[in-house]
């Protein structure tokens, strides 16, 4: 089995998507020895290449538009773990609980969970005070539990 390397490519910000789908595309059409092309998440104006060797990696870069070169040496696996591997954070919100709304556009609003979704970090809810109740999405970090079902069972 061969060694494969990991090269940071420093790309234009908010181009990342299109620059991993170009660079994949040559790798694929000049048959490169490139294995893998991400965007780590919260990593703005970076991607990551995996590729055998750095001539492979560098073939697979030049002269595409959004690109703006191969940063310094090779990185480990160890280096970029936590940014490549979905992080196992537990969610202590339960469906029914009654949450508060912490952000725009319905901050300050009290609503009902309906539904968590925790691979993508979302919740749905019910707005509480609302005369139709209507289903909304909102981000897991943009909610806070006020009452808790079990809290209502015991009460």
């Amino acid at each position: 089995m061969s060694y494969q390397m990991i090269f940071i490519i420093k790309v234009t910000t908010n181009k990342e998507e299109k620059a991993v789908d170009m660079i994949a595309e040559r790798a694929e059409k000049k048959k490169l020895n490139t294995y893998a092309v991400l965007r780590p998440h919260g990593l703005r104006g970076y991607v990551l290449l995996e590729s055998e060797d750095r001539e492979s990696a560098e073939e697979s870069v030049f002269n595409l538009p959004y690109v703006k070169g191969i940063i310094g040496k090779t990185i480990g696996y160890a280096e970029i773990k936590n940014m490549v591997e979905p992080s196992v954070s537990t969610v202590s919100i339960k469906e029914g609980d009654i949450v508060e709304i912490i952000a725009e556009p319905f901050k300050k609003e009290k609503a009902k969970v309906l539904r968590i979704y925790k691979q993508k970090e979302d919740v749905i809810v019910s707005l509480l005070g609302a005369v139709v109740p209507l289903p909304v999405t909102i981000k897991l970090d943009n909610v806070r539990v006020i009452r808790r079902v079990e809290e209502e069972d015991a009460g």
